[in-house]
């Protein structure tokens, strides 16, 4: 049950240059999208910057993480290699080893209160290094094209094949058609995620995490085109 009237939905930041009205400065930006589809599903989001805090980014991370219902790791820049044992790929870009920390903490915290966790792209990527699992750091020179990310910025549709009984195929179906825009995925699978769902080449594509009562990864952006299946299922698991 919610902790509060109207569940609170923790959603991920990151922080970089941007530019308002007369203002160009450092901010802890995130699309709206994200926030519109916690809301339609009925909760209020509440948006957590890169963190550390003065006890450090696991005390923070407790406390934050104590007064949500729920969490959202959104999608973004590329991990700090060196958490799942690798030296930079060259197109390997955008670490932030602030915001790894902040959301290593986050998750942590959020897995040891079995908060319902919708993981969203680089979500899922940290969700599986969390686990011990490792990431392919250009899918293209596995897969041999470039159909997950046209290019930076850019989105492509993608279709994904989902495992039969798994939470994801009771949520879309069978078969989904996903709007992607990745070039890491998961590579060795995390302890205890069952993957869920993959595209045709073989792309890990959703995992979920069955000991826990909703943990569900997804390398694609569900927000981008408002679909709010995952959304309500995150927030009807509390």
């Amino acid at each position: 049950m919610p902790k509060h009237g109207a569940p609170l939905v923790g959603v991920t930041t990151y922080r970089q240059q941007a530019a308002w009205g007369p203002w160009d400065r450092l901010a802890d930006v995130l699309p709206a999208s994200y926030a519109d589809c916690v809301a339609d599903a009925g909760a209020r989001p509440v948006l957590l910057p890169p963190c550390d805090g003065p006890g450090g980014a696991d005390a923070t991370a407790s406390s934050v993480v104590g007064a949500l219902d729920a969490l959202v790791l959104v999608g973004g820049g590329d991990l700090d290699p060196a958490r799942y044992g690798q030296h930079a790929h060259p197109e390997t870009g955008a670490v932030d080893t602030r915001r790894d920390s902040s959301e290593f903490a986050l998750l942590g915290a959020a897995l040891g209160g079995d908060l319902p966790i919708l993981a969203i792209c680089r979500g899922m990527q940290v969700l599986n290094v969390l686990l011990g699992g490792t990431l392919v750091q250009h899918v293209p020179e596995v897969v041999g094209h470039s159909g997950h990310r046209p290019a930076q910025g850019c989105f492509a549709p993608v279709q994904v094949t989902t495992e039969p009984g798994s939470m994801l195929a009771k949520i879309v179906g069978d078969r989904a058609t996903v709007s992607c825009s990745h070039h890491q995925a998961i590579d060795v699978v995390g302890t205890g995620l069952s993957v869920v769902a993959r595209a045709a080449d073989g792309t890990v594509e959703a995992v979920e995490l069955p000991t826990n009562r909703f943990v569900m990864g997804v390398q694609w952006h569900p927000e981008e085109d408002g679909d709010p299946r995952l959304f309500d299922a995150l927030v009807n698991a509390l």
